[in-house]
């Protein structure tokens, strides 16, 4: 950098101050001392994002030395398991690009930090680190040392809430505050009245308005000017320069009329135009929480989990009904929805949901087990800790892991329209300054103000996620809960549904189930009870059911292999329950002809099972109002047996395929998609996990099913089923609902501008239609999708 001043963070340097370095000058051994970190780890290009992006080192030596004692960092992990953690750090100083660029190299500054994720809005960087290789002091150190320093409050952590920023509803108090006593001691200026009281002390009042105009200029507006600035740094036009622009010249011109005995300026209107844009701003926020309060607290996600009472029987419960004290089972990939001490001897437990470390985790009785990891193996029992995080399972559902990339149609043509209308909008507004300024000055500011302030496009921006979040909150309403808001528009574009079976079309609750082969002792259906309990499949949970109730015994092996069966083992004895050619069955008439599990115990073939499936209700009707807009097509892992019973309720052009393996399933839906189809598949989430991932739109169909997955951007419950058709015209109607929405925010653009340039719009006037817009669109969209959602 020339002249003096610092090169990492900017400041001017004192002449007998500077440090020279690499022939770079600093401001103090702390800025230097980071330039050399960045060196070394060849992270120098951070200042190519923008000169002098950095901030000054503060002296924190022994600060944080209360990161030594456990009992504290347990309260400020968000994750600790095995030598795996992780921790969300508050960094206040995050304000740019080059900040988010650095924050996520964190790995290549310290060895030991696996992943750095930040979260611009919210200033916080969340950091997946190996607690053996760097402990949490370290890292809150280097944090610091690079100018990051976090902000640590214990009592956040002691009480679990995280800190309301109320400073919005601060600023909209001052200005309504300035606002309301401007216009009270400007009403003597708009009537003119002549009075002798008023006309000598028309200077006290006037001064008195610019005092009071103060607060609302430098305090309530002070965010429009903060965006603004860094937007001119980073060269990224947002729409707070014009506001900044616009508040900024009225001020100054008001000032001016008032210094020169000119009028009383326009104190009165810079004051409501700034409780109007707060006021809009707040109308934003509110609606914005409230969407995220329906979306996390209500739209639960439908998995159920199995509660053991007092009386030792067991019953399946919503996840939000569980509480401190109770005692769950969990059963072989089943996803642990609370925290817990675990009560079975042994469990192997896969956190991969939450680190992304697929290596599974041996835990021990009296362990503590976190929520997120996903059973695997045998059935276990754990003792509920804390009641079920809403919030967090969220956070679970949309890891970055398990994200799809999908082009954003809408958000990019928002981006673009957004991108352009400032600069557009400057130039009208500077365009109409000049051809009024040699007309009439007092209309010429009039205009420029009114320009910049009524053609917000606030409105247009908030068109797609008003929308979506309202259709999102809506169908969570009635159990189908998507993963985000792009799920709509991927709904949307759908051309190609594929349906697993088991468990999808065909229900788990009723089912004829009959047994052939040799008879089973008491001994045998214990054994086979015993397995079926620790097992998610739809088949098994069927048979599980059926069955009667037996003497319950743990299992000393457990093993479900995909497509197969389960392997289990108890007292040297081996237990296989699944396909015939898993059980190695020589009689395999039955598995061509009927869906059916078949046992075998210590390698002797005892019989089978056989399933007459149920389908489900209305789902002749639902096939036949898709086949009109959609290819249907069937996949199942069974045999065919259930091939003329499908073809005597299913449309003529409907595809079935049988016999598929969770891996056929998986390259069948690529096929499709190479071949330029927007696929939606259809199933339970089990074997269905690599299909649902690889199609455009994965749904899962829940019916008391524990199991969580990630692979899928939808879960319907199993009830609302066959109102599928409904929920993918929502989708085609919310698209409809943007596009109308974008047409109504440029038309009250353009008849604001056409207004405001004409001079016919005050800036006061201005600054209430601009919320009011706003309002408009917010309204327009939620009444719209409360229509499109109640029509039959």
């Amino acid at each position: 950098m020339s002249g003096q001043s610092c090169f990492h963070c900017g400041l001017t340097i004192a002449k007998n101050e500077v440090i020279n370095f690499d022939e770079k000058k600093f401001c103090c051994s702390g800025c230097k001392t980071v330039y050399e970190i960045f060196s070394l780890n060849d992270l120098t290009c951070y200042y190519d994002f923008e000169k002098s992006p950095g901030a000054t080192p503060q002296d924190i030596q022994g600060k944080y030395d209360f990161l030594d004692n456990e009992a504290i960092i347990s309260k400020v992990l968000e994750f600790q398991e095995g030598n795996t953690s992780i921790v969300s750090l508050n960094i206040p100083h995050i304000h740019c690009s080059s900040c988010i660029w650095l924050l996520e190299n964190l790995n290549r500054l310290q060895p030991g930090i696996s992943a750095s994720q930040v979260n611009f809005p919210e200033k916080k960087v969340r950091i997946t680190f190996n607690s053996e290789a760097v402990s949490l002091k370290a890292i809150v150190y280097l944090l610091s040392s690079i100018g990051y320093e976090p902000y640590i409050s214990l009592e956040n952590y002691e009480t679990g809430k995280t800190k309301v920023d109320r400073s919005l509803t601060y600023k909209l108090g001052v200005a309504f505050f300035c606002f309301g006593n401007i216009m009270l001691l400007s009403f003597p200026e708009y009537f003119e009245i002549r009075e002798f009281w008023l006309d000598n002390y028309k200077p006290f009042f006037r001064l008195l308005i610019f005092v009071l105009a103060l607060p609302s200029f430098l305090y309530s507006a002070s965010g429009y000017y903060v965006s603004a600035y860094y937007s001119i740094k980073t060269r990224m036009l947002n729409i707070d320069i014009p506001i900044a622009l616009g508040i900024i010249v009225m001020f100054i011109r008001s000032s001016y009329d008032m210094l020169m005995d000119h009028g009383p300026g326009f104190f009165d209107s810079l004051a409501s135009l700034v409780f109007f844009m707060l006021l809009g701003k707040m109308f934003q926020t509110k609606t914005y929480s409230f969407l995220s309060f329906e979306r996390d607290f209500k739209s639960y996600f439908p998995i159920a989990v199995t509660r053991i009472n007092s009386n030792t029987s067991e019953e399946s419960v919503p996840i939000y009904d569980v509480l401190k004290g109770d005692r769950l089972l969990i059963r072989n990939q089943e996803l642990i929805p609370v925290d817990g001490i675990l009560i079975s001897e042994k469990a192997e437990i896969d956190y991969s949901f939450v680190t992304g470390e697929a290596i599974p985790i041996t835990k021990k009785s009296g362990d503590k087990v976190f929520a997120g990891g996903k059973q695997i193996g045998k059935v276990i029992e754990m003792e509920v800790l804390h009641s079920v995080s809403q919030s967090y399972l969220t956070q679970l559902w949309s890891n970055e892991i398990f994200q799809k990339k999908v082009d954003q149609k809408h958000k990019t043509i928002t981006d673009a329209i957004s991108r352009y209308f400032t600069p557009i909008l400057l130039l009208i507004a500077f365009a109409g300054f000049g051809y009024w300024i040699f007309i009439d000055a007092n209309t010429a500011f009039n205009v420029f103000t009114a320009v910049l302030i009524v053609a917000c496009p606030c409105a247009l921006a908030l068109t797609a996620p008003f929308t979506f979040g309202n259709i999102l909150r809506i169908m969570g309403k009635q159990k189908m809960y998507l993963k985000n808001a792009l799920v709509i528009e991927q709904l949307a574009k759908v051309d190609t549904i594929v349906f697993d079976k088991t468990g999808t079309i065909t229900t788990n609750k009723k089912s004829n189930i009959v047994y052939e082969g040799n008879a089973l002792s008491d001994e045998n259906y214990i054994l086979i009870k015993n397995v079926l309990r620790a097992s998610n499949h739809p088949l098994s949970r069927m048979l599980y059911d059926f069955l009667p109730e037996v003497k319950r015994i743990k299992m000393d092996a457990f093993e479900e292999i995909t497509g197969k069966g389960i392997l289990a083992s108890f007292e040297n004895k081996t237990i296989k329950i699944g396909s015939a050619s898993f059980v190695e069955s020589t009689n395999d008439t039955n598995e061509i002809e009927k869906t059916a599990l078949h046992i075998a115990i210590d390698e002797i073939y005892y019989g089978g099972f056989n399933f007459q499936n149920q389908y489900r209700d209305g789902l002749e009707t639902l096939f036949s109002t898709l086949s009109k807009s959609y290819q249907i097509k069937v996949l199942s892992g069974d045999n065919d047996g259930e091939r003329a019973n499908l073809e005597a309720i299913l449309p003529k052009d409907t595809e079935l395929i049988f016999n598929q393996k969770p891996e056929q399933k998986l390259e069948f839906i690529k096929k499709l998609q190479e071949k330029g189809q927007n696929v939606m598949m259809v199933g339970d989430g089990l074997n269905d996990a690599g299909a649902l991932a690889q199609s455009n739109v994965g749904i899962s169909i829940s019916e008391n099913v524990n199991v969580f997955s990630p692979a899928c951007d939808a879960i319907l419950d199993a009830s609302e089923f066959s109102r599928l058709n409904y929920f993918l015209k929502l989708s085609h109607k919310s698209i409809r609902i943007i596009k109308m929405s974008f047409v109504l925010s440029l038309l009250y653009n353009i008849a604001g501008l056409s207004f405001a340039v004409t001079g016919n719009l005050l800036p006061l006037v201005a600054a209430i239609i601009m919320p009011l817009s706003t309002i408009t669109i917010v309204s327009f969209v939620t009444l719209m999708s409360n229509f499109y959602a109640n029509k039959k």
